[in-house]
């Protein structure tokens, strides 16, 4: 189960599901030290699923989605579930209330999104949300924690998803210029999970942070 023997996070996240499907993926420290919630690569896998169902019916392949969470496993999700739909990510923080969101408003003109994942507390907050940022008030939400289980079973794999295909837009801090965004490939990803085995000599037991 070595990642350089896959192309995409797609196939490797399955794989841990169907070998490893009680073992734990992720772990989530609220405070950095007491746990708040975990995931197994079960649950991860069909949390990614029944996301990746919904995007699909969106229209979202190969399209920008962007990622409003803050810190926690719903991040997570949302970002498998882009893969799992060959949607293309894009992290950011939610709007800080008057505080301006300079960079989040260059994002959006770059990105151009086709649909934002979130949380439902984010979304109740839509309208508040919206009046900071409001080239997010036209595009449609939806809170990956409010679908349903039964999704993950209408997922359908898309086809071409491989080293090659875009897994994220990773754009810059915007301190000292406008934002750009970084293309980040499945392959790319790959390729630094084996750099970092490699370096660190980790194993399956191994924990990170």
């Amino acid at each position: 189960m070595d990642p350089k023997q896959h192309t995409n996070l797609v196939d490797l996240l399955q794989e841990r599901a169907l070998e490893q499907a009680l073992e734990t993926a992720y772990t989530f420290l609220a405070d950095g030290e007491r746990e708040e919630a975990r995931l197994t690569f079960a649950e991860l896998d069909r949390r990614a699923r029944a996301i990746a169902s919904s995007l699909a019916e969106r229209g979202a392949r190969d399209e920008r989605v962007l990622l409003l969470f803050l810190p926690g496993l719903d991040f997570i999700a949302g970002f498998f579930g882009c893969l799992y739909a060959r949607a293309v990510a894009v992290p950011t923080y939610p709007p800080r209330m008057q505080k301006g969101n300079s960079r989040l408003e260059a994002i959006l003109a770059s990105a151009r999104p086709r649909v934002i994942l979130t949380t439902s507390a984010l979304l109740a907050r839509r309208e508040a949300v919206c009046q900071e940022s409001p080239a997010l008030a036209g595009l449609p939400w939806i809170a990956v924690d409010e679908l349903e289980d039964a999704a993950a079973e209408l997922w359908q794999r898309p086809s071409g998803v491989d080293a090659g295909t875009v897994a994220f837009l990773q754009y810059t801090s915007g301190s000292t210029s406008v934002p750009k965004g970084v293309v980040v490939s499945h392959g790319n990803l790959l390729a630094n999970e084996e750099m970092i085995r490699r370096s660190c000599r980790h194993d399956e037991r191994s924990d990170f942070v």
